[in-house]
This record gives C-alpha cells, structure tokens and sequence, in this order.
C-alpha cells in the first residue's frame, strides 16, 4: 500500500467533510461540496480524475426532467446494482446543507446518457416515501438487503435538530440523536415502516453499515446521550415475508471503537477495508482493518496502515472516500500554516499491489485513447454556460482547462447568503448558535459592511442591533458599515445610477395630411363662438 501525495488544481475548496464520493458508470462523482457554484458547475456534482499526482473536477451536467439536487453533507448514501432490469444508481437520503438545514428527502441518482466523447449526463428523481417517513436526519446510514427475490433498502441512525415541542431558547439549534428506530422500505411503492427493536436502546450516528444478502452489519458510531464510542457490533436480520416483514437482531462482541470512517471494497467480493475515523473526540483511528462478510458472519482482521506522514498524523481531523476499488482519496487541514493558499492537504491512499497499480493505468491508458476528439455540439444552459470537452481528452491543450473547475471562478460563500464568515470579533458559534430575534429562527441574520473593496458579512448580534434596526437597515438601497469600520452602524443612501437622455429625432412622414388651422385673433374667437351659439 502507497500514500501519493495529490496537487488539488484550482479544487481545493470544493472539498469539504461531509462530501461524498459516488462511482457510477466508471465515473468518480464529487457529491456535496461546500456551497453553490453559479457559473462553473450548475448541477453541483462533479467528476474526479486523479491522474500524475494531480486532482482535478470537472462539471457534470443533468437531464433535462432532472430534479433539483441540493448541496448535501453527510447524507446516507447507497449503492443499488443493476437488479430486474433497472441500471446502476444511487440512493441519497438526509444531509446537512451549507446553511444547517437539514433535509429528510429521497434522491434517485441514474445515468442519463453517455455522449459520443464519453460524456456523462445524470438523471436525479426524487422519490416519495408514505406511511412512517423517516424524518430529517444526517450522519446516518442506508443499505439494501435481498430476500426471498424481494429487495427493500434499511435506514438506521442520524442525528437531528430537537424536536419543534421541545426546544426553547437555550436549545433552539441542538441535535440530537435520532430515536434507535429502523426504517425499511421498498423502492417499487415507496412505502416505509418503522420498527424497534429491544437490542438498539441508544440512537448512533456516524457508524458503518455493511450488508449482505438478508444481513446489515452496524459497526461503531458515536452517541450524543453518553459522548462514547462503544465498540458496538449489531447484526440486523430482515426477512421479507409475504405479510408483513420479519426484523431480528443479535448483539455481537468482536466491535470497533469507530465514527465517520472510510471505507473502499477492494473487489467485487464481501471484502472491504476500513480507514481513518476517530476513537475519541480528540484522537484518530490510525489502524487499518480488513472486514469480511461470508455465510459464517463477520471478520475482522488487522491490515498494515499506509506510513503516514507528520501532516496526517498530527492534524486533528480527516476526511475523505473511496475513488475506485482499493483506493481512497484523504483530506487533512493545512492547520497552522498561513503561507499555505489551500485549506487542505489531499493524499492518495492506494491498497493495491505494485501489478494492480500497472495493469489499472495500463487500462485507463487504452480507455482514453477513443476519446480525443470531441463531434458532440456543446451543452447550453439557461444561463448560457458551455461546457466543451473533458480536461483528460485534450490533455495537452489549453481549450481542455474550460471545462475544469476554476475556483476563481466561485461566488464566496460570504456573498451568497451563508453564514460562515464574519468579522474577526466574532463571537457566534454554527454550534451552539440560539436565535436572537424573531426574524432568525433558521440562521443567525447578518449585514453586508460595504467598506472595502470586497466586503464582508457581520452578524446582527456582533453589531449589537436591535430587531426594529435591523429591518430597517435591510430595506431601501443602502450601504451599511459595521463597528469595525467606526463608529455606531450607519447608512448612506446610495446615489441613483444617472443615465443620459436619448436625442430622438422624429421621423419625417411623407404626404401627411395635416389639418388647417386658421390665425384668429381672441376678439375674433370670441365673436366666431357667439355667432355659432
């Protein structure tokens, strides 16, 4: 196994934990960056290409009759395999978003056609579930289990926003662990059943879930009630009767001690391996396990982790997914370097054997050699955006780079309605943020200080406004100040734009008929009016 460093070219910002790496079609898919990028990737999904040392996306656009697909964080994601005739795709439930809100809907995510260049366009449903829904949830886990030639998918776990009846001002934007429920449902009808179970009496978050056939294996995970990491194990049985379906579960004892772990299948196999996450809240799982499902259960066995470096191992937190089978993309923060422009450091961690690796470039060589050349029309949107041939198809011209992502070319988070930048005085927590006036129930309101040349967004409750003042700052068209830039806040009504008239000469008609007028002096009006009256 190696670790490769990766040289992230204008990308880095986009990868941030909590996003997810999807494989469809052959394809690498970055799902749930940090925000919304307007101009360069509409859809907000990606595809990831690492090649020479260098990570590179470029945009991947959707069908026409696809739904919207927001900008997701710590979603349950699953892979479903082409089963009755229905292609590869992925289920997406939950998440968190950019602005804390947290999401309880269903996403279908298919391929939608494949241009001549390979192009790859996506398809994104949004499925509906009835009966008992599960609610708005992130950090949870969802699987698909097959029984009796039925097939039905398994949602356990999360953490949510306390409930509306039981929050008050101190607790407004808690989470909570989700009550241990499991939720089964099909995807033909979309219908959902809840089911409790006497072995899972506490709610968990963050775990791993690892299916096969009939079985769900739930490994780890944290838990808000106690702030542990148990080495719990749990073995979920679902039989699909032809009634109504049979849940059982077994407490097992070879667990793992782990939260928001990665994980990579390193063949088509119940083989997969385990890296990275966290023992505690302040120190990472540095091993590496090897984790098989067979007719006996599960197996857990020791795996040499890669030689990790001084960045990873004295870095507080990590993040990452799994780019293709025994190989896993890693993040670590550049903490405590302002000289460095990128906010993360990105490794390459491959499992693979020294043949493995020859024979996989090897093969991707051949791959890309049908696809120089580009006679597709390009893809045009409603905001006129062109999107032209994949940066690997023209490796050595510059017309390849249009297509990459080009951070320079992202709306600021600060500029966009998110609330993650502020002043240096700042003292609002995303965590235990409550809300200060009625007018901000859902995220902290905020004032745009004009001085400068970018500007910046400042919290309300920084600048010490009341409600009355805030609402009339943020009306009219005005430029606003913060106390860093002196004084109490203040407005200046900003000049309106002055355009210059237009000259219009008007245009002479030809043999306009024009009606006679006579020169009468007023006696003679007056005289005229008399006579006719």
């Amino acid at each position: 196994m190696t670790l490769q460093p990766l040289t992230p070219v204008n990308c880095a910002g986009l990868l941030q934990p909590g996003c997810s790496l999807l494989h469809l079609d052959g394809e690498v898919l970055l799902f749930g960056q940090k925000g919304w990028p307007k101009r360069s990737c509409p859809t907000g999904v990606f595809g990831v290409r690492i090649k020479r040392g260098e990570l590179k996306l470029r945009p991947i656009s959707f069908g026409n009759d696809s739904c919207y697909l927001p900008p997701l964080r710590c979603p349950a994601v699953c892979r479903l395999d082409p089963y009755d005739g229905l292609p590869e795709s992925y289920l997406i439930h939950g998440g968190r978003t950019p602005n804390n809100e947290i999401s309880s809907s269903l996403y279908l995510l298919t391929m939608d056609s494949r241009g001549c260049n390979r192009k790859l366009t996506l398809r994104c449903k949004e499925k509906e579930l009835v009966a008992e829904v599960p609610g708005a949830r992130y950090g949870h886990t969802l699987s698909v289990v097959q029984s009796r030639g039925k097939t039905a998918c398994v949602l356990f776990g999360g953490r949510s926003y306390m409930p509306a009846g039981e929050r008050t001002t101190e607790s407004w934007n808690s989470v909570v662990d989700c009550p241990p429920q499991v939720f089964l449902f099909d995807l033909e009808f979309g219908c959902s059943s809840a089911h409790t179970l006497p072995e899972l009496d506490d709610g968990q978050s963050f775990h791993v879930a690892l299916s096969r056939e009939d079985c769900v294996y739930f490994i780890g995970g944290h838990s808000l009630t106690s702030d542990s990491r148990p080495p719990r194990l749990f073995r979920l049985r679902v039989e699909l009767l032809q009634g109504s379906p049979l849940l059982s579960c077994e407490t097992l004892d070879t667990g793992l001690s782990i939260s928001s772990a990665i994980i990579t299948r390193p063949g088509p196999s119940h083989k997969y391996i385990i890296l990275g996450g966290y023992q505690s809240d302040s120190q990472k799982r540095m091993e590496c396990s090897t984790v098989i499902l067979d007719e006996k259960g599960i197996q857990f066995e020791p795996l040499e982790p890669p030689s990790w470096i001084p960045d990873i191992i004295h870095s507080r937190t990590w993040f990452g997914g799994s780019t293709k089978e025994g190989s896993i993309l890693l993040g670590v923060p550049t903490e405590g370097r302002p000289s460095q422009q990128d906010t993360h450091y990105f490794y390459k961690v491959s499992f693979q054997t020294e043949g493995e690796r020859k024979e996989d470039e090897e093969t991707q060589a051949c791959s890309q050699e049908s696809t120089d050349y580009d006679n597709s029309t390009p893809l045009e949107d409603s905001e006129e955006l062109y999107f032209g041939r994949e940066p690997h198809e023209l490796e050595d011209s510059s017309e390849g780079e249009e297509d990459a992502y080009n951070e320079d070319d992202e709306e600021d988070e600060s500029r966009t309605g998110y609330w993650i930048k502020c002043c240096l005085t700042c003292q609002v927590d995303s965590n235990t943020w409550e809300p200060y006036y009625s007018t901000e129930l859902h995220r902290p309101a905020m004032i745009f200080c004009s001085r400068g040349e970018e500007g910046h967004w400042v919290h309300a409750q920084c600048m010490e406004l009341s409600e009355t003042l805030l609402i009339r700052l943020s009306e009219g068209n005005q430029k606003y100040f913060c106390l860093d830039h002196g004084g109490l806040p203040y407005q200046e009504t900003t000049p309106p734009r002055q355009l210059m008239p237009l000259k219009r000469t008007p245009m002479k008609v030809k043999e306009r008929n024009t009606p006679l007028r006579l020169k009468m002096s007023p006696s003679k009006k007056s005289f005229f009016r008399r006579l006719f009256d």
